[in-house]
């Protein structure tokens, strides 16, 4: 097997901050106030820690900015549609904040867009929590091959990929390193 390294810790950074900073903007121009209404939810696992890196470069950029009252977590496994192939998915806790989604712009994150299934599962639980004003999607990498019409807002890198390549997302809190990387 061999592998390439697409991103670097230095790449992750610059699109992290530039996300954030275009969920700003697009928010701004909706709401007009860069995180009024605005809930961002990572989905587990590295999607979670993109959204808190996300949320950091808002806070920053943003210094009134109640990240408590924007950041959380969506947990998608039972609304997956691959639970009878793979039914030992662990199930983690769902996290949204205080003030719920209802009429809130939804910034959704995810490490890595392919066929749009996570995505759909992540939008059917959405809907356990409310009805939001709109629901937007943030990814660190864009590899094509959608099998359901779903398209990412805010993408920090398109990776043309052949379908089985696999992209490896690594991330310090999870992997002790910050790197994506493609394996043939």
């Amino acid at each position: 097997m061999s592998a390439r390294t697409v991103l670097s810790s230095d790449d992750i950074d610059r699109a992290v901050t530039r996300i954030a900073h275009e969920i700003l903007e697009a928010n701004t121009a909706l709401q007009k106030s860069g995180t009024k209404n605005l809930v961002i939810l990572g989905i587990p696992t590295r999607g979670v820690l993109l959204a808190e890196r996300i949320a950091a470069v808002i806070a920053r950029t943003e210094p009134d900015a109640d990240i408590s009252n924007i950041l959380g977590r969506l947990d998608i496994t039972m609304y997956r549609d691959d639970l009878a192939s793979n039914p030992t998915r662990n199930v983690t806790e769902t996290s949204i904040p205080a003030q719920g989604i209802e009429d809130k712009v939804v910034v959704l994150v995810d490490d890595v867009l392919f066929s749009g299934r996570t995505i759909r599962a992540a939008l059917d639980a959405l809907n356990d929590y409310g009805r939001p004003r709109a629901v937007r999607l943030a990814v660190l990498v864009d590899r094509g091959h959608r099998e359901l019409p779903i398209r990412a807002d805010f993408v920090g890198k398109n990776l043309p990929t052949a379908r089985e390549e696999r992209i490896r997302v690594q991330l310090a809190e999870a992997d002790g390193q910050n790197s994506v990387v493609i394996e043939s």
